[in-house]
């Protein structure tokens, strides 16, 4: 069984930045006096972390007392929300049903883009068109280190895969539906990015600020 990838980051060392493998990781801290460093098992967590710096990803890593029980269930520790941020989100009336997308400010919640709504359409596909709709959005303004949110770990993993894999039939009524997701495809697998894109942990943060609040 191949090794799983892991990335590293190098915030104190000969060049500060993240590196796919340990080898080149030790280019970086081999003689550096007080480097510092840590492996990660993704690369937007790589991300995440080198951006929020050192001090506070090991101040997280050591929750308080107070905290430990209220933690004890979560793998992860509770998130510093990054504020150059979009958090995206979808909902649907139905499954298949009235869908709709939107993105929004994660910080103050005001609304930049929204889609929809959309007949005959999913969740999941909402979810990974907003993606996609951010993506596009801040390559065309030229914008690499804005991060986006998700709560949706299939629309993180088909952006990955530049692959919507939805089972949705077509329909008279999702046609556009279908160009659209067609279109997104397109895009990802004819561009590249590298804005962050972050699980929203909903259990640890509550409710993503893009949530239509239907629940």
């Amino acid at each position: 069984m191949a090794k799983k990838q892991k990335f590293y980051v190098v915030w104190q060392g000969h060049i500060p930045g993240i590196y796919p493998t340990w080898e080149a990781c030790q280019q970086q801290i081999h003689g550096f006096p007080a480097a510092k460093y840590k492996a990660f098992e993704t690369q937007a967590e790589a991300e995440y972390a080198f951006k929020l710096g050192y001090q506070q990803v090991i101040a997280q890593a050591q929750p308080s007392k107070t905290n430990s029980k209220n933690n004890a269930n979560h793998p992860k520790v509770a998130q510093k929300i990054i504020s150059d941020s979009i958090s995206v989100d979808a909902a649907c009336s139905g499954n298949p049903g009235l869908m709709e997308y939107q993105g929004v400010n994660t910080i103050s919640k005001t609304r930049i883009f929204h889609q929809g709504p959309f007949r005959d359409g999913t969740n999941n596909i909402g979810e990974f068109l907003a993606l996609v709709h951010a993506l596009a959005m801040l390559h065309k303004l030229g914008n690499d280190h804005t991060t986006i949110y998700t709560d949706s770990k299939t629309a993180i993993s088909w952006v990955k895969n530049k692959k919507a894999k939805t089972t949705l039939a077509l329909t008279k009524h999702n046609e556009e539906l279908f160009e659209l997701i067609h279109r997104a495809e397109s895009w990802l697998k004819t561009h590249t990015w590298k804005n962050p894109i972050i699980k929203w942990e909903t259990e640890i943060l509550g409710e993503i600020p893009a949530d239509f609040g239907r629940k």
